[in-house]
């Protein structure tokens, strides 16, 4: 189904059934400067991440949405609450198990790609179970290479790949050691709209299929359609809770937002 069949049917779908939260938090904040000059992130912050799903996060600039991204994946520490990840509570853990952490539970899609120059899209791809000493069941990856469209492109190196191939480099990198939940941000950002569009079906396919825990930060309206609930910060804080949502009312819930 395309992102265009998505959005169109959106409207008109179930209310999901409830999935266990592999991701939670509770009471969340996060400031940085102290006083007067205190920025406050996140104020107070609880969510549960269902199992399976994927989750969107939007919001005005400044409201939060990247913090709590960060917060929630354990690149930053937030100064009051807790998060759990696949039923570990990560905001007591030194670096050494922060690290861990982050190889064994948590898969990345960034904006900019964050390919290596020097090793080929299959080396990028596998840098993951490199780094955890693991290999590769060959079939399950021959068939990622597959899906995500990098079979004839396996040996080339990021400079020898379009904006979109890279992405595509990125999502398999993402997926290959089955992460708990993949966090992406922004991950749509720095593409054209089609090859944008076919990163956010191929991000869609890995919930379908993989039963992929997902969670992405976007300002992209389109690419929230994709989501099976959207989540809207505004100061800090959660003020609207969408589930699956058409292209209009997500810009109309983003227009209350901003104006409240």
């Amino acid at each position: 189904m395309s992102v265009t069949q998505l959005q169109a049917s959106a409207s008109n779908a179930a209310a999901p059934v409830l999935s266990p939260a592999v991701v939670s938090a509770s009471g969340l904040s996060r400031h940085y400067g102290e006083g007067d000059t205190a920025v406050h992130a996140l104020r107070n912050v609880s969510i549960e991440i269902e199992e399976a799903r994927l989750t969107a996060i939007m919001g005005p600039s400044g409201s939060g949405k990247s913090t709590l991204m960060h917060t929630l994946a354990a690149l930053d520490k937030p100064n009051e609450g807790s998060v759990t990840i696949d039923g570990l509570e990560i905001t007591g853990m030194n670096d050494k198990q922060l690290t861990k952490l982050r190889r064994e539970k948590i898969g990345f899609v960034f904006q900019f790609f964050n390919l290596l120059p020097m090793l080929t899209a299959e080396e990028n791809i596998l840098l993951p179970l490199s780094i955890a000493g693991e290999k590769p069941d060959k079939d399950e990856f021959e068939e990622l290479l597959a899906r995500v469209g990098l079979k004839d492109r396996r040996s080339h190196r990021p400079s020898e790949l379009s904006g979109g191939q890279q992405q595509r480099v990125a999502v398999a990198r993402a997926l290959v050691s089955k992460p708990t939940v993949v966090f992406a941000d922004e991950p749509t950002g720095n593409l054209d709209s089609k090859t944008s569009d076919e990163i956010l079906q191929l991000l869609h396919e890995a919930v379908e299929s993989y039963d992929q825990t997902m969670v992405m930060v976007t300002h992209d309206a389109k690419a929230a359609t994709i989501a099976d609930r959207v989540l809207f910060l505004a100061d800090g804080r959660i003020v609207r809770d969408l589930g699956r949502a058409d292209e209009a009312q997500i810009l109309e819930t983003v227009k209350e937002v901003t104006l409240t």
